[in-house]
């Protein structure tokens, strides 16, 4: 019996879970996808002829800073790269569809349940973390589920190239060799510090680099808005809610809690009549009446094999995977209550629950009051909604909408489409301030449905195109960027004179940080851009090291290539040098995909 439900509850429970992401993502609106990637915004590339947005470009770079992978300040500098990673990324999406491949829905759905993610410490599938998890990345579910299904195929790109290529034994050897070498270098951080004096920054330095980043220094469309936002939870806070409605609520939601029960199941046909089971377990009723333990009994007297030995336990169960009869008993009794006989196909039961995952009602007594509150407002938040949609049709203006619907009128600041904050940067909320009707014939606009608690009607108070700010308006931002690349520029002209100075022998004493037998994958504290250095020197001739230097993200720094180790080739496992030649194949075959793809495209950086 225990395997059966097992089997209903495995098949039928993650097409409910699969459900929940769904119902998830439609609460967030197609609006938000579209409004994330639609191409209306102004193109900053076209490949083959598809628009890259701004607004696309923007909205990675602002991910990466919320997920903490690049720092603020470095927000400038990432654009190119995003720029050029989302070329990269068309051009495969392009080469993917032209060649068929494809991923159903019901795939993309099993995928995003089995997400650890997205699972709560039981294993289960979240919708709260999953929410929560996307909306701190700067997705919404309809947008992840978009990435998650372009990822995925770009995958089954690289695997299709990956097992297309191959590799020699004797290239296998020297290749595990190449990746288990060791180096031991020298290195010297130089920054700011190591300057005799700073770089001046000139006037004419400030007007040549804005007049070539002019660019970088573009205000974009802007309004002032003003909107008022109805809210079922303000009319809910206002509501007198009952004791006695709270606790019938309480008991409402506990009659379906999940609960872990126990049972003893006794059989009955070919060994015993139906009659010889109930006698059965009208002796365990006794025992269990006289004291004895309901686990003890179960391991005497249960058929069920699969939980007799650990007292019958069932684990814990939720409505819809057992029939109508179990359920309807197990879900009547309060923790420690034990049932009458329960008949199902199987054969009868005693059933107890041993623990109802629940809160204590003064745990929940702030979320019930809520729910009892907001249910108590329907009509009336109803009536104001259609209040607010008849008034603001005629009206010109909101003020007075704002008196009689009973809400607040609020303004905002200037704000761009893509740089809303607060409740408008909620979808379809600044696609509606930009549209039109409302931007360029000065209407409000339609009632927007937030979410089944909120409405929001706006208009534009004033409004300012997009422009180039002058140079006075972003002098500070122009003179620090200036003089960045000043003290850069400087940096690597210090670091180029102390490697000359070093080859030649001139070099006065020079304060290195020894790294010894660093790996390609580690250089323990040195810097990463040190590290990697080090293993793109040619290899040193006799006693004599080989220098170098490279730009890191705070500076310049200077190695000293010393020695290098030659790698075992055997000591690579036969799973690692496996696993590192399927890596880099895969990478080599990308690569090689990936030029051949940009020397055919047309390709428009605008």
């Amino acid at each position: 019996m225990l395997q059966r439900i097992r089997d209903r509850s495995t098949s039928w429970g993650a097409k409910i879970i699969i459900g929940a992401v769904i119902a998830t993502m439609a609460l967030f609106g197609v609006d938000s996808l579209v409004g994330l990637l639609s191409s209306d915004g102004e193109d900053v590339a076209t490949v083959n002829g598809q628009s890259i947005t701004r607004q696309q470009v923007e909205l990675q770079v602002q991910r990466a800073i919320r997920s903490g992978q690049v720092p603020p300040e470095q927000e400038r500098q990432l654009r190119g790269q995003v720029l050029d990673q989302l070329i990269s990324t068309s051009l495969l999406d392009q080469y993917a569809e032209g060649g068929g491949l494809h991923l159903s829905e019901s795939q993309l759905d099993s995928m995003i349940v089995s997400l650890p993610e997205f699972q709560d410490q039981n294993g289960r599938f979240s919708r709260e973390l999953f929410k929560n998890r996307l909306a701190s990345a700067g997705y919404t579910p309809l947008a992840f589920r978009a990435q998650l299904r372009d990822d995925m195929q770009r995958q089954q790109l690289q695997q299709g190239l990956s097992a297309s290529e191959f590799m020699l034994d004797d290239e296998q050897q020297q290749l595990a060799a190449l990746q288990n070498q060791t180096r031991s270098y020298r290195y010297q951080q130089l920054d700011a510090s190591a300057l005799d004096q700073m770089p001046e920054v000139t006037e004419a330095d400030l007007d040549t680099y804005y007049q070539e980043h002019r660019g970088s220094y573009q205000r974009p469309e802007q309004v002032k808005l003003a909107y008022l936002v109805l809210d079922r939870r303000d009319l809910a806070n206002e509501v007198e809610v009952d004791e006695a409605d709270l606790r019938a609520r309480y008991a409402e939601r506990a009659s379906d809690a999940e609960r872990r029960v126990s049972h003893i199941m006794v059989t009955f046909g070919d060994q015993r009549s139906r009659e010889e089971a109930v006698a059965r377990l009208e002796q365990v009723r006794e025992r269990l009446a006289a004291g004895e333990s309901f686990a003890a009994l179960a391991a005497e007297v249960s058929d069920d094999s699969s939980t007799s030995d650990s007292g019958g336990d069932l684990g814990v169960i939720s409505r819809g995977f057992f029939g109508e009869a179990f359920e309807e008993a197990a879900f009547s009794l309060d923790e420690g209550q034990v049932s009458d006989i329960v008949e199902t196909d199987n054969g009868l039961h005693l059933l107890e629950v041993t623990e109802i995952e629940m809160p204590s009602f003064e745990a929940l007594r702030d979320e019930l009051r809520d729910q009892a509150a907001l249910s108590g407002v329907d009509d009336i938040f109803n009536q104001r909604a259609q209040q607010l949609i008849d008034e603001s049709f005629a009206a010109d203006d909101l003020a007075s909408i704002a008196e009689d619907v009973g809400v607040e009128l609020e303004t905002s600041g200037w704000v761009s489409a893509s740089g809303a904050e607060g409740v408008l940067a909620e979808p379809g909320v600044m696609d509606a301030a930009f549209s039109d009707d409302v931007l360029e014939e000065g209407f409000n606009s339609e009632v927007i449905e937030l979410d089944e608690d909120r409405r929001l009607v706006l208009r534009v108070s004033e409004h300012r195109p997009a422009t180039t700010l002058a140079l006075d308006d972003v002098r500070e931002r122009v003179s620090e960027a200036v003089r960045q690349q000043k003290v850069r520029d400087a940096l690597v002209a210090l670091a180029e004179s102390r490697v000359a100075a070093l080859r030649d022998g001139s070099v006065e004493a020079i304060d290195w940080q020894g790294v010894e037998a660093a790996s390609r994958q580690s250089g323990g504290e040195a810097p990463a851009a040190a590290n990697a250095l080090a293993f793109r020197l040619p290899h040193p001739e006799g006693d004599s090291p080989v220098y170098g230097q490279t730009a890191t993200r705070n500076g310049v720094v200077l190695v000293a290539l010393d020695a290098v180790q030659t790698g075992d080739a055997a000591a690579a496992s036969e799973s690692r040098a496996a696993q590192l030649v399927e890596r880099l194949r895969a990478q080599s075959a990308v690569s090689g995909l990936l030029e051949q793809l940009r020397n055919d495209a047309e390709i428009e950086r605008l």
